[in-house]
């Protein structure tokens, strides 16, 4: 695990996401092992499955614009403003197994 991962562990605790997190491996805020679980958001009320990168208590998710590139090659992200709500889809270990 590297540290950002940590730190972010620490600041919500196990069942809860962290405050902010993102999908992809340069940045700062990379979820690694948290995005095993998968992880549900929902934006201004509507479930959401195309978010990069969301911050709970700055109210806000970037999203891709379509097909646009940056400079670099990768794709170009929009910031969106708005209530975020974020959870783990799998509960973990510790969740009942359902029976069959």
């Amino acid at each position: 695990m590297n540290d950002s991962t940590e730190q972010n562990e620490n600041k919500s605790g196990p069942d809860l996401p962290p405050d902010r997190l993102a999908i992809n491996p340069r940045s700062a805020h990379y979820g690694g092992d948290l995005l095993t679980r998968g992880i549900g958001i929902n934006f201004r009320g509507v479930r959401k499955h195309s978010i990069e990168e969301y911050c709970i208590s700055e109210s806000w998710v970037k999203v891709q614009a379509g097909k646009t590139l940056d400079r670099k090659g990768n794709p170009l992200l929009i910031k969106l403003n708005g209530e975020v709500e974020a959870w783990f889809e799998d509960l973990g270990d510790d969740a009942p197994k359902a029976s069959k």
